[in-house]
């Protein structure tokens, strides 16, 4: 065969699970129709999950250079609108976490204790990321793994059997293991493949555009309800969003217009503004789906592709991205014959109930967006929840993901939630040591009888003795490659180990002999 995977698709989530394929040993290739990253306006953040994602493989620095970049246009955009005071932005942008139904979250309102909203580390600083700054660091890091990227090439059909798939181009055919499809929300793959994917149908059309207006310099920065719809403008330079309960556009694909544009900003906001250039525009809806499994044989499904949904919230890219992250390890074991019976099952098992989630968090979005006297009365009752801690740290713990907990075996209150970023004495962080997209076991107590259980399993999970003061209750910690907490224990414990033996051989199968058998 020709690779073990082909990945169609090579936004970022292609790109995403080829890099962690890659690191798991498999040869990729990905197909992208496209030839170069498209400048079409999308998701300007990414929630902590992502983030998390990007910083345990080493892109920390790169991400916290583009936001800050990002922020310097924020900030110059806020003191421009406020007549040279930049002190205004801690109103809807600077101080706020994000927003639900175009409600601002403020961040001096979140309760930080909450599972995973403070144990994150340097990941939970990082949100302005636009969507084309990843793909293009994404890009870059398939490049310097060895990811075989041919962009300006379409996968048009396959064939797939019980042992590989046979891919189609307009460039000749490719033969690979396995192939997934994470071609976006109109997928060929899912189509061709004949995945089901109920869900609801669009009643808004939205649209996005950076435009150069004149008439609205008067306009709040940040989001606003009218008696028409939803509207948002900034937090970047020219920024504007309309939403509008009219039923879906009648042709998606028909090219956005200045004077559409127009015409439908005036609408929403009641203001005269004329808008005299656009320089990036895009429409979508609230259409909102997901197939029922995201494997069918030797075909798989990531981000848009599996799932699709409004773009309120940035969780699209976020929700992808740990698509990928999940999927990566996983099947990059199954190539190498390292995986136990059933591991790959286990990818729609963990990430399905995590986009139907987002689904339904987008849902209630919309209805509080609606702009009759009912929805108009939950949308106060919502936003004067949003003003309180309990409120806040509820929605933000929701639109970052950062309750996500897969169902795993063991009792401890880590296991299966993203592991925190532990600070370690004289060793980093604990993501300093997932770089290498490796299971670790983390010994916090110096137990020889921990370390020896995972004497067999050298060649698949890495392991560190170091301390963590500010976790002195922790004994020990086993993280899967994607960064999730596979068992732990605390200090104290009757049997320090007990379950550890178990884990390790779930996730990882048998251990590798010590000792040639006689």
């Amino acid at each position: 065969m020709n690779y073990d995977v082909v990945v169609a698709g090579g936004g970022p989530v292609g790109l995403m699970l080829a890099c962690e394929l890659r690191l798991g040993g498999a040869r990729v290739a990905v197909l992208e129709r496209r030839t170069e990253v498209d400048p079409t306006i999308k998701g300007g953040a990414i929630t902590t999950p992502a983030a998390e994602a990007l910083y345990r493989r080493g892109m920390l620095p790169a991400m916290a250079e583009v936001q800050r970049q990002a922020m310097d246009r924020f900030r110059a955009f806020i003191r421009e609108q406020n007549g040279g005071d930049g002190g205004g932005a801690a109103g809807q942008g600077l101080g706020i976490v994000g927003h639900f139904a175009g409600i601002m979250l403020r961040a001096d309102l979140v309760d930080r204790t909450g599972p995973g909203l403070g144990d994150a580390g340097p990941a939970a600083e990082i949100a302005f990321v636009a969507q084309q700054d990843i793909e293009g660091l994404l890009g870059e890091r398939a490049d310097e793994l060895g990811v075989d990227v041919r962009r300006g090439v379409e996968l048009t059909g396959f064939d797939a059997d019980d042992g590989a798939v046979t891919v189609y181009t307009g460039h000749g055919a490719v033969r690979a293991g396995w192939l997934v499809g994470c071609d976006g929300g109109r997928s060929t793959v899912r189509k061709l493949a004949g995945f089901e994917f109920p869900g609801t149908d669009p009643e808004i059309t939205c649209h996005q555009a950076v435009v150069e207006m004149t008439g609205a310099e008067d306009r709040k920065v940040g989001w606003s309800a009218t008696d028409t719809g939803v509207y948002a403008h900034g937090p970047m330079p020219g920024r504007v969003v309309t939403v509008e309960f009219d039923g879906p556009p009648a042709d998606r694909d028909a090219p956005v217009t200045a004077e559409d544009l127009q015409a439908r900003l005036r609408r929403v906001t009641g203001v005269n503004a004329t808008i005299t250039k656009v320089r990036t525009a895009t429409r979508f809806t609230d259409h909102a789906r997901q197939v029922t499994e995201y494997r069918r044989g030797r075909v798989l499904l990531a981000g848009d592709a599996a799932h699709v949904h409004s773009a309120f919230g940035s969780q699209g890219l976020s929700l992808g991205i740990g698509d990928a992250m999940n999927l990566g390890w996983k099947l990059a074991a199954v190539i190498g014959g390292r995986a136990p019976k059933g591991l790959l099952d286990t990818y729609t098992r963990e990430r399905h109930p995590v986009g139907a989630g987002v689904l339904d968090w987008t849902r209630s979005q919309v209805a509080a967006m609606r702009p009759d006297p009912r929805s108009r009365a939950l949308r106060e009752i919502v936003g004067d929840l949003a003003g309180t801690v309990t409120g806040t740290t509820y929605l933000t713990a929701r639109l970052n993901g950062s309750g996500i907990r897969y169902d795993l075996p063991g009792e401890h209150p880590l296991t299966g939630r993203s592991a925190p970023d532990l600070e370690l004495t004289g060793a980093g962080r604990l993501a300093d040591h997932l770089h290498a997209g490796r299971a670790l076991l983390l010994d916090l107590t110096d137990d020889p009888e921990l370390r020896a259980l995972a004497a067999g399993y050298t060649d698949r999970v890495d392991t560190l003795t170091a301390d963590c003061p500010a976790r002195p209750e922790l004994a020990a910690v086993l993280v899967r490659p994607d960064g999730f907490t596979a068992w732990a224990m605390d200090t104290g414990a009757p049997t320090p180990t007990a379950g550890l033996a178990q884990a390790l051989e779930e996730w990882f199968g048998a251990p590798e002999c010590a000792v040639a058998p006689g």
